[in-house]
């Protein structure tokens, strides 16, 4: 093992065992390296790519400290990743999204307030085949995350919205203005949102497994 693996299994497990907790400073770096049988050098690396996905915040001139480590936060690394996805493995995305969007939107059926039901229909509002491809993708991250917000997981919330690249988003959306293929994906979204008002949780499922499948059944025309 590398000796900044090594260093980062070292951090993992005192968060492990609870030694360190969110919020939590760090002991100054001459004590934790001394303390964990480490150098300096690597302990230094680790606390690097600890910060990177999000694990800890390094405070200039204050010290390091363990975030949150709250889901949202810790899925940003997933995020980014998901954006460098390019090609055939951007269908393995959808494949991962056609499994779990609809199963959270199922969880939303029945939960939602009248509040979040009046929300998600006006994402829809002014949305037409005229509507630029930016504004597209804003209606369609927020119709979403409505819903994945509604079913009330922090975790599986999370990890829907780091899979939702933007950047994927908005290449589906010029591709479906370019075959004028926009009303019909408003339609699906006007039925999913009917099902839910109604707290139909099968007919929900059932229709955002239909609409995810129809533009993963786009995508692998198109690439």
């Amino acid at each position: 093992m590398a000796v900044t693996d090594e260093a980062i299994s070292k951090i993992k497990d005192m968060l492990i065992r609870g030694e360190l907790k969110a919020g939590d400073r760090l002991p100054p770096e001459k004590e934790l390296s001394e303390r964990l049988g480490l150098s300096r050098s690597s302990l230094r690396e680790a606390v690097k790519a600890l910060e990177l996905i999000r694990v800890l915040d390094v405070r200039r001139g204050d010290g390091t400290y363990v975030t949150s480590l709250d889901a949202k936060l810790l899925n940003e690394a997933v995020a980014f990743v998901v954006d460098l996805h390019q090609d055939r493995s951007i269908l393995e995305l959808f494949e991962v999204r056609r499994i779990l969007e609809p199963a959270t939107a199922q969880l939303a059926a029945g939960k939602m307030t009248p509040d979040e039901l009046q929300a998600l229909r006006a994402t829809m509002d002014g949305i037409d085949e005229n509507t630029d491809v930016e504004e597209l993708v804003a209606h369609d991250l927020e119709f979403h995350s409505i819903i994945t917000s509604a079913a009330g997981n922090d975790y599986l919330g999370s990890l829907l919205e780091a899979l939702s690249s933007s950047t994927v988003r908005a290449r589906i959306w010029r591709g479906l203005t370019q075959e004028k293929a926009v009303s019909h994906t408003l339609a699906e979204h006007r039925a999913i949102a009917d099902a839910l008002e109604r707290g139909d949780a099968e007919l929900v499922r059932a229709l955002v497994t239909v609409h995810i499948s129809g533009v993963e059944n786009w995508l692998r025309q198109a690439l």
